[in-house]
């Protein structure tokens, strides 16, 4: 069983395998990469990992229930995260594509709802800007130096 969170680069062949199954013929892979936007150049992820891995399962758990043929799989990077690397995958698999996507989709929005995770932008300047999970700055776009 692979960790949810993790201070590593993303391996989505390793969620693939997780998930993947001969009776199993629509797969989705969600990949959501630190993107470069103005001046932004990383985003240091941060979590509470207790709270953050149980609110992973719980999801998990809904999505199973939903989806009860398809196969999810999450993981979330942490820690400083350059312009083009991956934060977070997602991978699902079903009998057939209209659950996978369907699945896949659930979880990546539940997860910006949800999962207590925090971002901070980091700034060509030197300057970070806290962004809430929907990509807005917090407090007004305050920055620390």
């Amino acid at each position: 069983m692979m960790a949810y969170l993790t201070f590593h680069p993303i391996s989505v062949e390793s969620l693939l395998a997780d998930v993947q199954g001969p009776d199993r013929g629509g797969t989705c892979v969600f990949m959501g990469t630190v993107r470069q936007d103005d001046d932004v150049t990383s985003i240091e992820y941060s979590a509470y990992d207790e709270m953050a891995i149980g609110e992973i399962e719980r999801m998990l758990a809904e999505t199973h229930e939903r989806w009860p043929e398809a196969r999810v799989m999450l993981q979330h990077r942490l820690g400083m995260i350059p312009v083009g690397e991956a934060s977070i995958a997602i991978v699902a698999a079903a009998p057939h594509r209209d659950a996978a996507f369907a699945a896949c989709r659930y979880v990546i929005e539940e997860v910006k709802q949800r999962l207590p995770i925090w971002k901070k932008e980091m700034h060509a300047d030197g300057t970070a800007t806290w962004v809430d999970p929907s990509g807005k700055p917090v407090a007004g776009g305050l920055r620390d130096r």
